[in-house]
């Protein structure tokens, strides 16, 4: 029995430390997220501000000279 109980001890100290690393890098993901989805926001803002004056449409496009 005192084995036994050693053993689910063992286990359980185990596990603690494998949900404690398996947290850490839940919040490294979610930090990751967070960071990426405000320099989306940012490049979609900076996007709309430029209102793309540099790209042509396609169809308003010039054709090269050797056409």
């Amino acid at each position: 029995m005192q084995d036994r109980l050693i053993e689910l001890e063992t286990k359980i100290s185990y596990q603690d430390h494998t949900i404690g690393e398996l947290n850490s890098v839940v919040i490294r993901q979610q930090q990751q997220i967070d960071q990426l989805e405000k320099n989306l926001k940012r490049l979609q803002a900076h996007l709309k501000q430029s209102d793309n004056h540099d790209i042509a449409r396609p169809d308003e496009e010039v054709p090269p000279p050797h056409y």
